[in-house]
């Protein structure tokens, strides 16, 4: 959360995961397996950057943002309402990170050359990545991580989470634009703005998106691993659409994050160490203990302790922790939705609960912006009650 010296966050948790090593505490062998352990995630968040930065390398992100602009007529609050609606599209189809990495840059950009503040319409990007990130299994990695191997089939994740989703994402966006209301209400905005052209690469990108949802969606019909699929489908479209356009794909490649994956490797490693240390099996006593109880008393607690461990440990290790919980436990469907909801919903509350979050953080840094974690923390404190409760309410009952 501090980040000394503004180093990037993957130092950190490589830091903690090399201490464990260096400190006794973690053998390198089993450093290297919780390691292996995030492969899935790994390929996916390798096929989610490349064809988000390839759409964005193509202008897509940024026609789509100027579509926004030209239709909001002027009206600050339709510009919100529909930079909600796109980054809610995004992440859907594309996954939270996408929404983080490129929608960002592209929404500063528009809002600039339309005279208006940049900022609230920043936060909607971030919010909505991950108010909109259990739609679908494809839309955040986090997903992959807390059910694994046990990933439900498309119809039973759409009966368990599309209530829950659609709470999530319209409380959020009703609190969101109610904290705003006095950024927007400043004045009109530009109408003709200058709208790109989408280049003949871009509409390709876009139909390679199209294409890489209905694979995707196809994929976790079937109960396949999204992780290879998702890095097939964006290696093939990337290079599909380079070929065609005889592009070098350097200028894409240099563009992604690939320290997103050492930041992701050293969490999962201390994720190891906690498994090794008996934690993993100590919680799971105590949730089996807690379910016998009560099950609709162990759903919310669980939700709203998983939602507060995110934003100090990142989302990322605490799903999986979870997800180990889940597994050994076989526990009630209700407790398993509230544990996803809390690992996905939890981080709106600080800069560091979520991958995505941290990444948003890095596209506003390139455009030489710097929102502090106070100044998130204060929204966050009042976004994301409201809407984890009325989701874990729309996922438990």
């Amino acid at each position: 959360m501090i980040r000394p010296f503004r180093l990037p966050e993957a130092i950190w948790a490589v830091a903690g995961a090399v201490a464990l090593v260096v400190c006794g505490l973690l053998p390198w062998g089993d450093a290297l397996n919780g390691m292996r352990k995030g492969t899935d995630v790994y390929l996916f968040l390798i096929g989610m950057m490349l064809i988000a930065e390839l759409a964005r390398h193509e202008g897509l992100f940024d026609y789509l943002a100027a579509f926004a602009v030209e239709h909001a007529r002027g009206s600050p609050q339709r510009l919100f309402l529909l930079i909600y609606l796109v980054g809610t599209l995004v992440t859907t189809l594309l996954s939270n990170d996408a929404t983080a990495i490129v929608l960002t840059p592209a929404v500063y950009a528009a809002t600039r050359a339309a005279g208006a503040s940049p900022l609230p319409y920043l936060f909607v990007c971030a919010f909505i990545a991950n108010a909109a990130s259990f739609v679908l299994p494809i839309s955040n990695p986090a997903n992959l991580v807390v059910f694994g191997e046990r990933m439900p089939h498309l119809l039973q994740w759409l009966r368990q989470f599309a209530l829950p989703s659609v709470a999530a994402i319209v409380v959020t966006y009703i609190v969101l634009r109610l904290t705003q209301h006095r950024a927007l209400n400043e004045g009109r905005i530009e109408i003709n703005v200058p709208k790109p052209i989408l280049s003949r690469e871009g509409k390709l990108t876009a139909i390679g998106i199209g294409a890489i949802g209905i694979v995707l969606l196809g994929a976790s019909a079937l109960d396949f691993q999204l992780g290879l699929p998702t890095f097939i489908c964006g290696a093939v479209t990337a290079a599909a659409v380079l070929i065609l356009s005889r592009q070098s794909p350097w200028p894409v490649l240099k563009e992604i994050s690939w320290g997103v994956l050492p930041l992701v490797a050293g969490l999962f490693a201390m994720v190891e160490a906690l498994n090794r240390s008996g934690a993993i099996a100590d919680l799971s006593a105590m949730l089996h203990a807690a379910v016998a109880q009560s099950t609709t008393g162990t759903a919310w607690s669980v939700g709203i302790v998983t939602a507060i461990a995110d934003n100090v440990a990142n989302n990322l290790p605490i799903g999986l922790v979870a997800g180990s919980v889940a597994a050994s436990d076989h526990l009630p469907m209700p407790v398993v939705s509230a544990i996803l909801v809390g690992v996905d919903l939890g981080p709106n509350l600080s800069v560091t609960g979520s991958l995505a979050t941290i990444l948003w953080l890095v596209a506003l840094r390139r455009e030489e912006l710097h929102v502090s974690a106070w100044r998130f923390l204060q929204l966050g404190l009042l976004v994301t009650p409201p809407a984890l409760l009325v989701a874990l309410a729309a996922a438990i009952w």
